[in-house]
């Protein structure tokens, strides 16, 4: 993500210890802009010609007593309002809410009120402890790149995931069945759930096919069918054995995944799974 995609030139938010919405809310922006200088401090210069966020009290900042809230009754902070304003610059408007949602929202809330977040704790661990002599200002933008490195690589999950979709889609609309057979791993899970498929198959990265039970939704372990208790944990001659397919060579113990070496006993074992009692 080196394109430019925000003109503004410079930023501006406090100084000394930081949290992960002024740390998160900096890499937003230099993720927007890879050129854009931001500055630290504990007033806002008079004649400062960017952007101000958490601090200032201006219109990305939080600490004002008419505070915004969003219609969940989750209020915002600083990375939340920026977010707002530029992430549909990198995501689809349904991607940037659902991101709001799940990765924005936790940080802001927990910078509002002290609410415990794994996420935005780590973040503060940046912080030069009582008994170091590390310069705030280096620790500041230490923490900075990391959470980048974690908005960068979240973006482009989502953004691939968005494509996945498409192409998983095109393979539902050409197969009948229960069984969704993939020419190479995509993520499928929300894609797929939705569906009446039971299995789905595609090639492991050891080689040979992996054959997946299919979630009832996407965020549940809960399976539509599971694979046979009989199967689960036995050895490849058992297997093999039980089921008459020759390259049977696995299947995991919670009956969620199960693998073979050919195509086509990937597409036996789905089959048979799929019919048994």
């Amino acid at each position: 993500m080196t394109q430019k995609m925000l003109c503004i030139e410079k930023g501006f938010t406090h100084g000394s210890g930081f949290h992960a919405d002024d740390v998160f809310s900096s890499a937003l922006l230099r993720i927007l802009n890879p050129d854009i200088v931001i500055l630290r401090g504990n007033v806002v210069p008079e004649e400062f010609d960017g952007i101000v966020y958490d601090i200032g009290r201006g219109k990305f900042d939080h600490h004002q007593k008419q505070k915004p809230y969003r219609e969940n009754g989750i209020p915002y902070a600083a990375f939340g309002l920026l977010w707002k304003e530029f992430g549909c610059l990198l995501l689809s408007d349904e991607d940037a809410e659902t991101f709001d949602k799940e990765f924005v929202q936790p940080i802001d809330l927990s910078d509002n009120t002290g609410e415990y977040h794994e996420l935005s704790r780590v973040i503060s661990d940046f912080n030069p402890m009582w008994n170091e002599k590390n310069p705030i200002d280096e620790k500041f933008w230490e923490a900075v790149d990391f959470a980048q490195t974690i908005l960068e690589n979240r973006i482009r999950k989502i953004v691939s995931d968005r494509k996945a979709r498409k192409e998983v889609l095109k393979l539902l609309e050409k197969q009948e069945g229960p069984v969704l057979i993939m020419d190479r791993f995509y993520p499928w899970k929300e894609t797929v759930c939705a569906t009446e498929k039971l299995y789905v198959i595609f090639p492991s990265a050891r080689g040979g096919y992996m054959i997946q039970a299919v979630p009832e939704s996407a965020g549940t372990i809960a399976l539509k069918k599971e694979f046979p208790v009989e199967w689960r944990g036995k050895t490849q001659k058992e297997l093999r054995e039980r089921t008459g397919i020759a390259t049977f060579t696995f299947c995991h113990t919670s009956g969620f995944i199960c693998a073979a070496d050919t195509i086509e006993d990937a597409k036996n074992i789905a089959e048979l799974a799929a019919a048994w009692i």
